[in-house]
């Protein structure tokens, strides 16, 4: 008996308590066994140095940058990721703004430029990932434009996919 007349103040304090915290949104998504919504596909052959690729929609070929000592002439695996990064990260911005409330400019007038830089040892095959991101707009605040970036970190897919694996500092630039 004594022991549930020194818990009953905290049972009268507990719902007061739990009103005060705010609602922590989480999402739930069962990457194993979610819905598939979309599918590309790609088939390589060659690797990074004389590659080919061929997808549904895509037929390119690749070769080495010139910082690791081929021409430069051909597109490469880093370029094709700050692409599709990047794009993907413009397209999840279109709802973020939605969610946070921020009318984002039309979009001619804001661009993402991304850079995938290699890191690490090749020495030691020892290598990772780096993304730099330069989100510019017009005719939005700074404040607002880093709120949307924000919420697109949490819902883009390619930051949820590199979370953790890939450092990804995104630059908020207003003209």
């Amino acid at each position: 008996m004594a022991s549930i007349r020194a818990i009953r103040p905290l049972i009268r304090q507990a719902p007061r308590a739990a009103s005060r915290t705010p609602a922590i949104q989480k999402r739930f998504l069962n990457i194993e066994n979610a819905p598939v919504i979309f599918s590309s596909h790609a088939t390589v052959t060659g690797g990074r140095a004389q590659g080919h690729i061929e997808g549904d929609n895509i037929k390119l070929d690749l070769g080495m940058p010139k910082a690791l000592g081929g021409d430069g002439a051909k597109a490469n695996p880093e370029e094709l990721f700050a692409a599709g990064y990047g794009s993907c990260f413009q397209s999840a911005m279109g709802i973020a703004s939605q969610q946070v409330g921020v009318k984002l400019p039309s979009d001619t007038d804001y661009s993402i430029e991304t850079t995938v830089h290699l890191i690490g040892s090749m020495k030691e095959v020892d290598l990772g990932l780096r993304v730099e991101m330069k989100v510019k707009a017009k005719g939005v605040s700074k404040a607002d434009l880093e709120k949307v970036i924000a919420k697109t970190k949490e819902i883009c897919p390619y930051s949820r996919a590199t979370k953790g694996n890939v450092v990804t500092n995104v630059e908020a630039v207003v003209s």
